[in-house]
C-alpha cells in the first residue's frame, strides 16, 4: 500500500475523491506503464535510486502527472520487487574500515601535484589490496544497507501495464481510507463473503438487516473508539480490496480532510475498480483455525460448523462464528472476540443481549475483562488458546440444561 505522503485526494462539496488514472483521460498512461514495467523486469542489480530516476525520467514531461503520482507509481513498483538487504550489517563495518584506512591520506585528488600527494585512484588499488576486495565490490557493498541504494533481486511484478495502472487506482483508495472515522455498506449478493473479510482485516462490526436478503454493515473507526490510530485506518485500507471483489454493494466511508473536516468517499461495485484480492482465508484468525483444527469435524457426538446460521432479531442480525450441532439436534452457537476496545465489547454483549433465546457462547480474552466484572456461565475466559475440554464442557452443561 502507499504511504499518507503518497496519497492525492481532492475534497469538493463534502466529497473525497482520490486520484483516478482513467481510460478517457488517461489512456497514454499505458504506454508509460509498460515502459516502467520494462525497466523494472530488465534493471536487476540496479540500485534503487536509479530505478526511480528512470521511471521520474518517462513521466517528466508529461503536463497531468503531480510528483505524489510518480512517487506512487515507485512504490507500487517497489512493492512487487526484492532488494538486496544488509540483515549483518557488513556495510556498515566495511565503511568503518575504509574511512579509518582512507582518512590517513585524506585529502584525496584526481592528479597528485607539489600540495596534494595522495591520487584517489592509488589509495583505492591500495584500499583493495588490505581488504581483499576489488573496488568495484567495495563499491557496491559500501551503503548496501542504505534503502535508495539497495539492488535489485528479482522483480515478480505486474502481468500487464493494465494490471499496474488498476492498482495504483486501488492503492489511491485505500490511502484515502487511512482518515477514515467509521464505514457503512450495504451488501446482498456477497453478504457473508464481505463479513468474513472483514472480520479477516478485525474491523468492529454491526449488522443490521433492510431486507430479506440486504444487509448493512456498520464497521467503527479510530476517530470514533481508538482516537484515530493509524493502525485501524490501515485495516480499513486492508479491507478494501476485498471489498472490490464482491458483487451487489455500496459503501459510504466518513473520512477526515487534512483540515479536520468531514467528507464522504462514496464507492459502489458498479464504479469499475479492479481488485487483486485472492479469495478468503477459511478462519478469521489463527486463534478460530487453531481451534477448529483441534477440534475437528465431530467430536463426542458435535458437529462444527464455520458460520452456518445468520441469525435475526427485528433488524438485528448476529453471524456467529461456529455453530456445534449435536446429533440429537441440539444447537449452540459460539462468538469469539479478539479484536477489541472496552466500548466494542459493551456493544457486542448488548447485542448478545437480544439474542438470549440461543444458546451461545462468547469467548472472551482475558485481558479484555475489567478487574472485578463479573463472567456469565456461558462465557469462557481464554487467554492465548480456546482449550477443547473447556468447550465440551460448557457444550454439555448448555445441552443438559436444555434438555431436562
Amino acid at each position: 500500500m502507499l504511504t499518507s505522503e503518497q496519497s492525492i485526494v481532492e475534497y469538493k462539496s463534502g466529497r473525497a475523491i482520490p486520484d483516478r488514472l482513467t481510460q478517457s483521460t488517461h489512456r497514454h498512461y499505458t504506454e508509460y506503464a509498460e515502459r516502467m514495467l520494462s525497466i523494472y523486469r530488465e534493471g536487476i542489480g540496479q540500485q534503487r535510486h536509479w530505478l526511480h530516476r528512470q521511471i521520474e525520467s518517462i513521466l517528466a514531461d508529461e503536463p497531468d502527472c503531480p510528483i505524489r503520482r510518480i512517487q506512487a507509481l515507485c512504490k507500487l513498483l517497489d512493492d512487487q520487487s526484492t532488494f538486496q538487504t544488509d540483515p549483518e550489517g557488513k556495510a556498515a563495518k566495511l565503511r568503518l574500515q575504509v574511512f579509518s584506512e582512507a582518512g590517513c591520506f585524506h585529502p584525496l585528488v584526481e592528479q597528485a601535484d607539489q600540495l596534494f600527494e595522495y591520487e584517489e585512484k592509488k589509495i583505492n588499488t591500495r584500499l583493495s589490496e588490505k581488504l581483499g576486495l576489488s573496488w568495484d565490490a567495495i563499491e557496491q557493498s559500501l551503503y548496501s544497507d542504505v534503502i535508495d541504494f539497495q539492488r535489485l533481486e528479482r522483480f515478480d511484478g505486474y502481468p500487464h501495464a493494465p494490471a499496474l495502472l488498476s492498482r495504483y487506482n486501488v492503492a489511491q483508495l485505500q490511502a484515502c481510507l487511512y482518515r477514515a472515522e467509521s464505514m457503512i455498506v450495504s451488501a446482498a449478493d456477497d453478504f457473508k463473503t464481505i463479513l468474513r473479510y472483514a472480520k479477516l482485516a478485525h474491523l468492529m462490526h454491526d449488522i443490521v438487516r433492510l431486507e430479506a436478503s440486504k444487509y448493512r454493515i456498520t464497521f467503527s473507526g479510530p476517530a470514533s473508539v481508538l482516537h484515530e490510530t493509524r493502525r485501524y485506518g490501515v485495516n480499513f485500507a486492508r479491507f478494501l480490496p476485498a471489498l472490490l471483489a464482491c458483487k451487489g454493494w455500496e459503501m459510504t466511508a466518513l473520512v477526515h480532510t487534512p483540515w479536520n473536516k468531514p467528507a464522504n468517499l462514496i464507492l459502489s461495485d458498479k464504479d469499475g475498480f479492479t481488485s487483486h484480492f485472492p479469495s478468503p482465508d477459511e478462519f478469521d484468525s489463527t486463534l478460530e483455525e487453531s481451534f477448529a483444527t483441534k477440534f475437528g469435524t465431530q467430536r463426542n457426538g458435535w458437529q462444527l460448523i464455520r458460520e452456518g446460521e445468520i441469525l435475526h432479531e427485528y433488524q438485528k442480525t448476529f453471524v456467529p462464528d461456529f455453530v456445534f450441532r449435536h446429533e440429537d439436534g441440539a444447537e449452540v452457537l459460539m462468538e469469539i472476540v479478539g479484536f477489541w476496545t472496552p466500548e466494542y465489547l459493551a456493544h457486542r454483549r448488548e447485542t448478545l443481549q437480544q439474542f438470549l433465546h440461543h444458546r451461545i457462547l462468547l469467548a472472551v480474552p482475558g485481558k479484555s475483562l475489567r478487574e472485578g466484572v463479573s463472567i456469565g456461565e456461558n462465557v469462557l475466559v481464554y487467554k492465548t488458546a480456546l482449550k477443547i475440554e473447556t468447550i465440551m464442557e460448557a457444550l454439555e452443561r448448555i445441552r443438559t440444561k436444555h434438555s431436562s
